[in-house]
């Protein structure tokens, strides 16, 4: 007799426990995906003030008082040479920034898709309806053209 009853009682909180393990999945995701955005934001502080540092020693004058303690019989070349070095540094990091930015764009994506997810699952299942419906964007497109087809086959008369 404890058998079915434990049975019963197994499947009942397996019943009442997976939505809420699985909501806490989903608002874990969202968690774990807006700390790598945070990581990823520091990451871009780092590089933009990097990269702000590097625009202000390529300017001449920080040029020429960087190499002021080195003696040349060419000084130009040294600056040149320098600001070459700075130049491909600066584009080195912009790109980091570039490739950081389409990073973010992506993250932000995710956990924008996390939150949702996790927003369906707290409210439960569409009583309205069923999801294959036509996305609201795509309704006007669909309505437009059904409206287009009456109004050509109401200019036409029909031949017979």
């Amino acid at each position: 007799m404890q058998k079915p009853t434990y049975t019963l009682t197994l499947f009942v909180l397996t019943l009442l426990v997976a939505p809420a393990m699985a909501q806490s999945g989903a608002q874990e995701r969202a968690a774990k995906l807006r700390a790598q955005l945070t990581d990823l934001q520091a990451q871009q502080a780092d590089l933009q003030s990097r990269l702000t540092q590097l625009d202000e020693d390529i300017k001449p004058e920080n040029i020429e008082r960087s190499l002021a303690g080195i003696g040349s019989t060419h000084p130009e070349d040294l600056r040149e040479a320098r600001r070459r070095q700075l130049e491909i540094q600066r584009k080195g990091i912009q790109s980091q920034l570039d490739n950081l930015a389409t990073t973010r764009a992506r993250l932000e994506g995710a956990i924008a898709t996390a939150d949702a997810q996790s927003y369906r699952e707290t409210v439960g299942p569409n009583p309205g309806g069923d999801t294959t419906s036509i996305p609201k964007s795509n309704k006007a497109v669909v309505k437009r053209s059904v409206r287009q087809k009456h109004r050509l086959k109401r200019r036409r008369p029909h031949q017979r």
